[in-house]
């Protein structure tokens, strides 16, 4: 005898209990924030940028609570017969000075270090901002018009990417005048640093945004605003940038630490930013006669590895989080 099974009730969805929870949707920035935050190196890497950033805005402040003038000499505490270097052991660390002193003539190596993040990230920051702003311009021309433009375009950057790059900045810097565009000093060596760093760099972005174009401008939305009578700069601005945003802003982290370390290089090789506005490149290069004193090389030399070392972890944890397809 074959068994008929009985029907099964079924709960019609108008008739489901109220407690039930729709599922809620999430956007591309929350499901990308959630990703990073899984990511302890990049979170570590951020939170460190944060600090350094804090660090290098609020410096006078910090120095005025934690150690001295960056410029003021402290002589005294220094042993004249045994070539003006620090009387205390470990190059005079202290509570009054954390990282000890300078030798020759006793600034505080904490305020001056402190002081030199506000140069490095000040040149990092607006050369990458330069160089990412015409990288990007060029590149989305050259990726969606294509033909003579990208042609133009592509030997353009060909050219800038063969530059010798170190030698032009010795040799500008070598040249400018004490006084030229309305600045001097300092202030002028940072503007041609940032113009040199910024100018010069734009071509490896150009590269990498033109081909995100290329392939962007094949999509279904961008034929669909065709069909609707777009015209070039509205599908540029509105249609092709806010989908350019991921790999502009993981580059672009990633260029900083680039940047520094190209500035320190510079500094380094004296043409850089001049004496006595502290400089992490310039304090290495002064370090390097005093190799008996490895206290004197250390904190600079380590306030660049940690910088460089967190806008890296960072950067890759966000272009992870953002294109997690590259993994």
């Amino acid at each position: 005898m074959v068994q008929v099974p009985e029907p099964t009730a079924t709960l019609d969805p108008a008739t489901e209990p109220a407690t039930q929870k729709a599922i809620a949707g999430r956007s591309l920035g929350r499901i990308a924030w959630t990703r990073l935050r899984r990511d302890k190196a990049a979170i570590a890497g951020g939170v460190v940028v944060i600090l350094l950033i804090l660090m290098a805005i609020f410096a006078p402040l910090i120095v005025k609570l934690l150690g001295h003038p960056p410029d003021e000499f402290h002589q005294n505490l220094l042993n004249a017969q045994r070539g003006f270097i620090p009387t205390q052991p470990f190059g005079g660390m202290s509570w009054d000075f954390l990282f000890g002193l300078e030798p020759i003539n006793g600034r505080d190596l904490f305020s001056r270090v402190v002081y030199g993040s506000r140069v490095s990230l000040l040149i990092a920051f607006l050369a990458t901002l330069l160089s990412v702003g015409i990288g990007t311009i060029l590149g989305v021309l050259a990726g969606y018009f294509g033909g003579w433009v990208d042609s133009v375009i592509g030997r353009l950057i060909d050219t800038v990417l063969a530059f010798p790059l170190l030698l032009f900045a010795i040799v500008l810097v070598g040249v400018i005048p004490p006084t030229a565009f309305g600045l001097s000093g300092n202030g002028l060596h940072i503007a041609i640093l940032i113009f040199i760093i910024g100018f010069f760099n734009w071509g490896y972005i150009a590269r990498i945004i033109r081909g995100q174009a290329l392939s962007l401008r094949e999509r279904e939305f961008i034929d669909a605003a065709r069909s609707l009578g777009a015209r070039g700069p509205y599908i540029i601005f509105k249609e092709m940038l806010p989908n350019l945003a991921a790999p502009i802003l993981i580059y672009s982290t990633l260029l900083i630490p680039t940047n520094i370390l190209f500035e320190a290089g510079l500094s380094f090789l004296g043409v850089g930013v001049q004496p006595p506005t502290p400089s992490w490149g310039a304090m290495l290069a002064a370090a390097a006669q005093f190799f008996v004193l490895p206290h004197y090389i250390l904190w600079p030399g380590l306030a660049i590895f940690v910088t460089v070392l967190a806008f890296n972890l960072f950067g890759d944890g966000l272009r992870d989080a953002l294109d997690p397809k590259t993994r």
